[in-house]
């Protein structure tokens, strides 16, 4: 099968390729770019004014099964994962049980296969049950098709530890994503400590948690050379000591949410539980630093952390809510509106955050390069919509962003060659 795509603009950071062209799928790969005179048979899709990009790439996501599947399942991610344009995902380990050795990394494979839809990569733990005490069997995860690991949540308090898990990844050229924060400093907090956390009544989390952390494991990543990823960067002063840390030649990369660059902690005003996630939603001060950070280059990477949880983890008192909010469905619109229109940063370092650069991070094969895997995004960067929880593909629903509008979406999504979603809406 032929599919056509006719007079788009074909944007690929990681080749320089920025060109409009059209493009030619053939059996599942990258045949051709040029200027294509369609046969009768193929399927053809005018695709002017739109932007080709390769598949998008969403480096930080929980699908929950095993384990969990009433929050979310491979089949239910992967569709949300398609109708907001990306292409390929890695889930990480917080599963039941932990995603801590092989079989249940090649299960979630199998899964992902039998979904037939996004391309699911699975994320190994660091720790057995994640629990900080005994480095997890990384070889053998990675045999089994692992490409990265971490303990999520659950950051590894001890040093030691931390030190060994980095040079036994390390060996492998794998990286070690970080989810940076001190617990006891950190206290069981429920949001950005601050005026707002007192005047709410509600107890906070110093951005001192996050920092403290991050300096920790890239001092460590400096001493092991790992690959080090710090994941969901949200404060000023994580930007800050990643940034010098780069310039000191330490091999970290970082990525943030959309989250973090869209809301402050005013969202959590009302007690919007929907708001309450981990890290925190910061002030206005640090999301004018993660604008920075993704300007200057500092942060590499947009991710989601997308977080589904079931309506009666969310609808409960603010301290007894579950952290966390979805992200699939809304992450390309976000990016596009409030980074890319309001001239933060441009079109392709946008698509550079959401395709090469989790991409290199990973080592996965992402391109549009001929003989390549037809892994590709169409977006409209002008398309208007609103957000609307129910309608998302997502079994959950808890996200703050409810009725917001948007400008930018995926008009496309190629997996395999094959169109799997069509603005917005999963046809595969």
């Amino acid at each position: 099968m032929r599919l056509l795509l006719k007079g788009g603009r074909i944007l690929d950071t990681s080749q320089g390729l920025d060109k409009v062209a059209d493009l030619l799928i053939e059996d599942g790969v990258v045949a051709e770019i040029g200027s294509i005179t369609a046969k009768a048979d193929d399927q053809v899709e005018d695709v002017t004014g739109k932007v080709v990009v390769p598949g998008l790439i969403d480096m930080h996501v929980h699908l929950r099964e095993p384990g969990f599947e009433h929050k979310e399942d491979v089949r239910s991610g992967t569709r949300a994962a398609i109708a907001g344009g990306f292409t390929s995902i890695a889930a990480m380990p917080n599963t039941k049980p932990v995603t801590d050795n092989r079989s249940v990394v090649e299960f979630i494979r199998m899964r992902a296969a039998e979904a037939g839809l996004a391309r699911v990569h699975p994320i190994g733990a660091l720790t057995k049950e994640l629990k900080g005490d005994e480095i997890a069997e990384i070889g053998d995860m990675i045999a089994g098709g692992a490409v990265a690991f971490s303990d999520d949540a659950f950051p590894i308090e001890n040093a030691g530890l931390m030190r060994r898990a980095m040079d036994y990844c390390a060996m492998f050229d794998k990286p070690v994503i970080v989810h940076c924060e001190d617990k006891a400093l950190a206290d069981d907090g429920f949001m950005n400590e601050g005026l707002l956390a007192t005047i709410l009544g509600l107890k906070g989390i110093p951005r001192e948690a996050e920092e403290i952390a991050v300096y920790r494991n890239v001092m460590i990543a400096n001493l092991t050379g790992c690959r080090l990823h710090v994941a969901h960067v949200s404060t000023r002063g994580s930007v800050e000591i990643i940034r010098q840390a780069k310039e000191d030649g330490v091999t970290v990369t970082c990525e943030t949410c959309p989250q973090y660059f869209t809301l402050t902690e005013d969202a959590v005003k009302g007690y919007d539980t929907n708001a309450k996630i981990n890290p925190p939603l910061r002030s206005a001060d640090d999301v004018a630093a993660i604008k920075e950070g993704l300007a200057d280059g500092t942060i590499d990477v947009i991710a989601t952390d997308h977080a589904p949880h079931a309506i009666e983890e969310k609808e409960t008192e603010f301290a007894y809510a579950f952290c966390g909010m979805v992200g699939l469905e809304t992450a390309l619109g976000l990016a596009l509106t409030e980074l890319v229109h309001a001239g933060v940063i441009s079109l392709a370092s946008a698509i550079e955050k959401m395709t090469a650069a989790p991409a290199r991070i990973l080592g996965l094969e992402n391109g549009i390069k001929i003989g390549n895997a037809a892994d590709i995004t169409v977006i409209d960067p002008d398309a208007k919509w609103t957000v609307d929880p129910a309608k998302f593909y997502s079994k959950s629903k808890n996200t703050p962003l409810g009725g917001r509008e948007l400008i930018g979406a995926a008009s496309l999504t190629i997996v395999g060659g094959r169109v799997v979603a069509r603005n917005n809406e999963v046809i595969a």
